[in-house]
């Protein structure tokens, strides 16, 4: 296992393992298994009969077919290459090629990773900790009641968003208050006034485990246009009061409050691998609530994170710093400052997993140990490939 000391800038990307990662929309996982890369590793989605969603590794331990090529049957993910069937807690259950009577071999299972469907997002825990040890499940306020088909004054839309650029960028990137005047200048940011005045950092912890960072500032608008003129003709125009934060590992948040209701993104910055992200987002809105404005919605989010690409995408080192002093800070970092002191506390624990490169990907078939490898003793040998800790890096 890669060892990470903070004075050092490593040249490899890091997992924080042991933490609840939002990776796909609950709506993307119907009748078919569904393949999703995260920092570098290949998992399965896909349901039981019951509606679950089951995630696994996306590795047939027989000959490494992709589980996410084949179909569910009989409440199992059947392999597409020789028709191996894993049941939900990844054990094979059916070797077609034996003959009647022919034992299934104990090894002959995938690591299963413990699964909720919450707020419109799949959440996986990626690690080995058991149930009582384990981080809690982030609660995004508002979402639940936003998603409710029977609320009232809620709407929300859904998209996906790629970046060429390594998670930690483009996490950073979400909660940093005081680029907004700059990157977005012409759309909702004000460069004739980019001053952020003082705020106060909100960290709310349960337990041991941080569990959301936000702040709140007023930012100073720029001169509508379009229908936004009209709509605010001869109004006096007072700053906008903005939140923004995250949800550790891997969620940000943003709510924008406007003279005509509010706005609020919630944006799981998924990491593929090294150098590319996904970030899936649900925005919600309380005004122009009916479907006629949803595509408006979506396109006025994705051009938010058009207009940040050039820029996450362009900084140098492509890997956020794992020393402070590697980079110059101020006081309207404090934000991105409190995810860089969360991270560092993760690998202080030894939380850290390096992510593989495509190389290493190639030649090995390593995993991230599921909590099945430490809960049961009877299964400690009982696995084919190795763990992400045993690979040469």
């Amino acid at each position: 296992m890669a060892i990470v000391n903070s004075l050092d800038q490593p040249d490899i990307t890091m997992l924080i393992k042991n933490h609840w990662y939002a990776i796909e929309f609950g709506s993307v996982v119907a009748d078919k298994p569904v393949a999703v890369a995260v920092h570098g590793h290949d998992l399965v989605l896909w349901r039981s009969k019951d509606g679950t969603v089951n995630a696994q590794s996306d590795l047939c331990v027989h000959r490494g077919g992709s589980l996410a090529g084949g179909t569910v049957i009989s409440n199992c993910v059947q392999c597409p290459y020789h028709g191996w069937m894993y049941d939900s807690s990844g054990m094979c259950v059916s070797i077609p090629a034996n003959r009647e009577g022919l034992a299934i071999p104990k090894k002959a299972r995938v690591d299963t990773y413990p699964c909720i469907e919450r707020y419109g997002f799949v959440w996986v825990f990626l690690g080995d900790l058991a149930e009582d040890q384990r981080p809690p499940m982030p609660e995004l306020e508002g979402l639940d009641l936003a998603l409710d088909a029977k609320a009232d004054g809620y709407r929300a839309v859904e998209g996906d968003f790629d970046w060429v650029a390594n998670y930690d960028r483009v996490l950073e990137n979400a909660v940093d208050i005081s680029h907004t005047p700059f990157v977005h200048a012409g759309s909702f940011g004000n460069p004739d006034e980019p001053e952020i005045a003082d705020f106060e950092i909100e960290e709310l912890t349960i337990g041991d485990h941080l569990a959301v960072v936000t702040a709140s500032v007023d930012l100073h608008p720029p001169v509508p246009s379009g229908i936004w003129a009209v709509i605010g003709k001869n109004k006096e125009r007072k700053p906008v009061t903005t939140t923004t934060g995250f949800y550790p590992p891997n969620v940000s948040m943003l709510i924008v409050r406007l003279p005509l209701g509010e706005i609020r993104i919630f944006t799981a910055a998924v990491p593929r691998d090294e150098s590319h992200t996904t970030s899936k987002f649900i925005m919600l809105r309380t005004f122009f609530t009916g479907g006629w404005a949803d595509k408006d919605s979506i396109r006025r989010t994705l051009k938010i994170f058009n207009e940040d690409q050039p820029t996450v995408e362009s900084q140098r080192p492509e890997l956020l710093p794992f020393d402070l002093s590697a980079e110059l800070h101020v006081k309207s970092d404090g934000i991105q400052l409190a995810y860089r002191r969360w991270r560092q506390a993760q690998l202080d624990k030894g939380w850290g997993l390096p992510t593989p490169t495509d190389e290493q990907a190639r030649r090995s078939a390593a995993v991230i140990a599921s909590p099945a490898r430490i809960s049961d003793p009877e299964l400690a040998n009982a696995w084919v490939f190795p763990t992400v800790e045993e690979m040469d890096t």
